[in-house]
């Protein structure tokens, strides 16, 4: 169940990358490295600050091989999903929850404390996208106001109140990931965001 919601994090973390590429209008190569640096980032991040390494897509050739699928078939259909503007939020709203539990079941196997555990799940949700934004010259969504972090953090805290719980592992894993997205979903919707200190 772990090793799904990480393939599938990281597909869709890699679609979100290459519709940002596209947008940019960059060549072929541009494309693939933006999915791929927007797909592992975060998760690079936090191997290298846990000690585990070579990083996870290092030894698993697995995830490479889905990078590259994945910016593939987001080239081939382009057309049918980049057109739409809530394509890219969809599939990075997405990431952020499966990537949040991924990161924080990396913390618990490092025997790391539960808020550090909560920190490196939000670090390997958000930061992947920090680094493609940046690649792409605009401000990462994470330093906006808009709910993303905040998200995750909740994701996190509703992890270990369920383990907590009598529940079997993939239920936790599944409900935290939704959590996340579905407070992203929400925050959108309804426009809710963290406030704002500069005033006019």
């Amino acid at each position: 169940m772990f090793y799904t919601i990480d393939i599938l994090g990281t597909i869709a973390f890699a679609i979100s990358g290459v519709l940002v590429a596209i947008n940019k209008k960059m060549d072929l190569f541009g494309i693939l490295i933006i999915a791929f640096v927007t797909a592992v980032g975060g998760g690079s991040l936090r191997d290298i600050l846990i000690g585990e390494t070579p990083v996870a897509w290092m030894k698993d050739m697995t995830f490479t091989y889905v990078i590259i699928a994945s910016a593939v078939f987001a080239i081939i259909v382009r057309k049918k999903i980049n057109y739409l503007r809530t394509s890219l939020f969809l599939f990075d709203t997405i990431g952020i929850g499966l990537y949040t539990v991924v990161g924080i079941d990396k913390g618990i196997s490092a025997d790391l404390h539960p808020i550090i555990c909560i920190a490196l799940g939000t670090m390997t949700a958000s930061f992947g996208g920090v680094i493609r934004d940046i690649l792409c010259n605009e401000i990462p969504v994470i330093f906006r106001k808009e709910i993303y972090a905040t998200a995750c953090i909740f994701g996190g805290i509703t992890y270990f109140l369920l383990i907590e719980l009598p529940i079997e592992n993939n239920w936790v894993f599944i409900i935290s990931g939704l959590v996340v997205i579905i407070i992203r979903l929400l925050a959108v919707k309804f426009k809710i965001a963290l406030p704002n200190i500069y005033k006019g």
